[in-house]
């Protein structure tokens, strides 16, 4: 039985795709196998963390924070998005926080483009300056942009207006104006578990959604839980069916915190063989078209999951006289700094009149509010 968005636009558009898929360098997995433990961490903070704000944030603000992120160490930022400020104002502004980006090395920028609209304004802003000033700065550090898509009708009409089929035959053009013009595309699909239009999705809807992706020249597949009512099982059971068609390292899971299982969530899909995650310092985030979702799982308390225990320190209490095991966490995620990360969170948190979700940079912020108060007092007696 045919999945109902499977329309003869969408064999066509197939049809057509499948012919110049071949000649695309961006299909291969992007994880080198040099580190099969290195887990990419992509920070949309700036981005899908922001846009749900009751209000705008200023732009030098956003700037700020993405620069911050980078001097704590994270590689992929997710620095803002060409939507219509009429259905997302929190997004207005993107092209002033690229122009105020301090790049930093080593570091890779993209912005989410909804469709050929978007992508004029930023290859607009890209172009090299033509002004008689050689100081004149130039163009912002952006290396890729970001499509997306949903796996239901419902879910894609409410955020797009337009189906599944329809949004795939728009966003096409898209992709390949973005890599004719030197720059990677990564595809998200919404709603991979469940909708809160139409209820529970079916797998198959997910992996033929993510194919469609990958022959448009997407070198990644971001699969976002968007209501954030995955479990382990679901999670598993999306990535086993999506995986017949894609390639396990050409996608990455976007899940968010609602019910509390994004971390498990993370670790389910580390162990199917996942090596990039998208996250959102402090918690920010939620989709303006998802009814109750709450949050993008915090990048503090992924960070903390696969490596805190390095914070724990040498076993300080000899047992019995025998040498100490010391187990600790395989993943390598960067030069990214925790411990600055719960500060940034804290941050941005307080600029929006809030406390951070994060659970973890609430625990490290309150330690060294604890440590330092003992200091104060010339250490701890009992």
């Amino acid at each position: 039985m045919h999945l109902p968005f499977r329309s003869s636009c969408v064999r066509v558009l197939r049809s057509s795709l499948q012919t110049s898929s071949k000649s695309f360098s961006t299909l291969k997995p992007t994880l080198s196998t040099a580190n099969p433990n290195f887990v990419k961490i992509v920070e949309v903070g700036p981005r899908d963390g922001l846009q749900n704000e009751p209000r705008p944030i200023p732009p030098p603000i956003k700037a700020e924070l993405i620069n911050r992120l980078a001097l704590a160490g994270v590689r992929n930022i997710e620095a803002g998005s060409f939507v219509s400020p009429k259905w997302v104002p929190q997004m207005a502004g993107t092209s002033e926080v690229l122009s105020l980006i301090d790049p930093f090395p080593n570091t890779g920028y993209s912005v989410l483009v909804p469709n050929q609209k978007g992508m004029d304004l930023l290859l607009d802003i890209l172009s090299p300056s033509t002004s008689p000033d050689s100081a004149a700065k130039p163009p912002p550090p952006v290396t890729e942009v970001a499509i997306f898509t949903s796996a239901t009708n419902a879910f894609s009409l409410a955020n797009t207006n337009v189906s599944i089929a329809e949004s795939l035959a728009r966003l096409a053009p898209v992709a390949r104006t973005a890599l004719d013009a030197g720059l990677k595309v990564r595809g998200y699909v919404s709603v991979v578990v469940t909708c809160p239009f139409s209820g529970r999705v079916d797998p198959r809807r997910v992996r033929d959604v993510s194919r469609e992706l990958v022959q448009m020249g997407c070198y990644e597949i971001g699969l976002g839980d968007t209501t954030g009512a995955g479990t382990p099982a679901s999670v598993r059971a999306m990535l086993e069916e999506v995986a017949k068609d894609v390639d396990v390292g050409m996608l990455s899971g976007h899940f968010h915190d609602t019910n509390g299982t994004a971390t498990a969530n993370i670790l389910t899909a580390l162990d199917f063989g996942l090596r990039s995650f998208d996250a959102s310092v402090g918690g920010l985030g939620g989709c303006p078209y998802s009814p109750g979702a709450t949050g993008n799982v915090a990048t503090e308390d992924v960070i903390y999951a696969l490596t805190g225990d390095r914070l724990f320190g040498a076993i300080g209490e000899p047992y019995d006289g025998e040498p100490a095991k010391t187990v600790q966490s395989k993943w390598d995620v960067g030069p990214i700094d925790l411990a600055q990360l719960a500060e940034i969170g804290q941050w941005i948190s307080g600029v929006l009149g809030r406390e951070t979700t994060s659970r973890a940079g609430r625990a490290l912020m309150a330690k060294r509010k604890r440590e330092q108060e003992q200091k104060g007092k010339g250490g701890a007696k009992l």
